[in-house]
């Protein structure tokens, strides 16, 4: 059967509609709370290092939890873990209104970081159920239009983000960010998720957790494949938390006449148009599944080389860097695409979960590692913006060879006990 159209899956698959709008307003509201987070840590403390530290503990708490997450997606009903973690969200996005000077910077952050424990949940569960609602010629598509909508919430929800806390305040913004999981959650009480969860996986927790845990990453140790696309993602991220997470925030600070939380909107507008576009256009020109795996790696140069284009072209206009922003993110946005739809097509149901939550665990650590990084040399060393983004996006670069020299031509094979 051939696959559909985008519009034809969104329009005939009643259960994918749902998951996918539940996601996407979820989502906004989520960016709507990051840009006032950006703009309380500058406004209160003017600190880089605090900057890179508020991505670090979020993907920290998006990576510690996740061997877990991921045991908890595949013997858990993944919709009710997707409801629950989104209620818990919509009380916890209010605790923000309580920040009110310098000295609450330190459990704002800490806050931020257990929105993202929950965050991980409702992403790992998603992404495990997606291969459940769609036909599997339909999975390329569902993949890249998943990615388009987290691309859409990020360029709506940056951009208004930035243009409500500029208006009318941080406040604002967190509140939009409460009511956006409610309403998320109102899509997801009808949807029917099947979902196969094998007899290993139940049991007492204490008691199974460890062997399953293990079992997840002896099964992506059995395919060397699989072993070396769970690190695509990351590959990216070692460079690219620190370019994404911290100096796309300063970019946005440093924009002349129009304010820091409206800079903050513009480049991670920029951002989600190019995550948006880059799975879209990958589909369509690259449609040999054999050639995906090296095809990842080499997006991973092409992000870092436009990395440097922007480092390079700092001074000329605002809107060439805009440009080339949204090129480099549009190379990551493929390469996030493509290596996702190969592990849902090489990972069964039963341990899907579990394969998943290590990829975010890997990449989740390389991004932590960037953003303190870059944050700690903004604000200990002499390193300006422009020598900083060129510095990240060369180690880019350089990762991509790395990965794409990586050879594993292994068949796929199943797991077997």
């Amino acid at each position: 059967m051939a696959s559909r159209t985008y519009v034809q899956l969104v329009r005939e698959n009643r259960d994918f509609r749902r998951l996918w709008i539940g996601a996407i307003i979820s989502m906004m509201g989520e960016w709507f709370n990051t840009i006032a987070l950006f703009f309380l840590i500058l406004e209160y403390t003017g600190s880089e290092f605090l900057l890179g530290l508020l991505f670090t503990v979020r993907m920290a708490g998006f990576a510690i939890l996740q061997p877990v997450i991921g045991l908890m997606a595949d013997r858990m009903n993944r919709k009710i873990l997707m409801v629950t973690s989104n209620l818990i969200q919509m009380v916890l996005a209010l605790l923000f209104l309580l920040v009110n000077d310098s000295s609450d910077i330190v459990w704002m952050i800490g806050l931020s970081g257990l929105m993202m424990v929950l965050h991980g949940v409702y992403m790992t569960a998603e992404r495990a159920a997606l291969p459940n609602v769609v036909d599997p010629d339909d999975l390329a598509t569902a993949n890249a239009l998943d990615a388009a909508s987290w691309s859409t919430a990020l360029c709506i929800g940056a951009m208004l983000g930035g243009v409500v806390v500029s208006y009318w305040g941080t406040d604002a913004a967190f509140i939009v960010d409460s009511l956006t999981f409610l309403v998320g959650t109102l899509f997801l009480l009808n949807l029917k998720l099947p979902q196969t969860i094998e007899p290993s996986a139940q049991g007492p927790w204490i008691t199974t957790a460890i062997g399953n845990i293990r079992r997840g990453f002896r099964r992506i140790r059995s395919q060397p494949p699989l072993f070396r696309i769970v690190f695509a993602k990351a590959s990216w991220n070692v460079a690219g938390g620190g370019l994404a997470g911290v100096y796309l925030v300063l970019l946005g600070a440093d924009v002349q006449g129009y304010g820091a939380a409206f800079g903050f909107g513009l480049f991670f507008f920029a951002r989600g148009i190019g995550t948006g576009l880059g799975p879209l256009i990958a589909r369509s020109f690259f449609k040999d599944e054999n050639r995906w795996p090296q095809l990842v790696g080499n997006l991973i140069v092409l992000s870092g080389f436009f990395y440097v284009l922007v480092a390079t072209t700092l001074d000329w206009n605002l809107w060439l860097t805009v440009v080339l922003v949204i090129l480099a993110h549009s190379a990551s946005g493929a390469n996030w695409v493509l290596s996702t739809i190969l592990m849902q097509q090489w990972v069964e149901d039963e341990v899907r979960g579990r394969v998943f939550s290590a990829d975010m665990l890997v990449l989740s650590i390389a991004f932590s590692c960037s953003t303190s990084a870059a944050g700690f040399l903004m604000e200990r060393s002499t390193l300006s913006i422009q020598q900083g983004i060129l510095l990240f996006s060369s180690i880019m670069v350089v990762s991509g060879i790395i990965f794409s020299l990586w050879k594993s031509e292994d068949a796929v094979r199943p797991l077997t006990d």
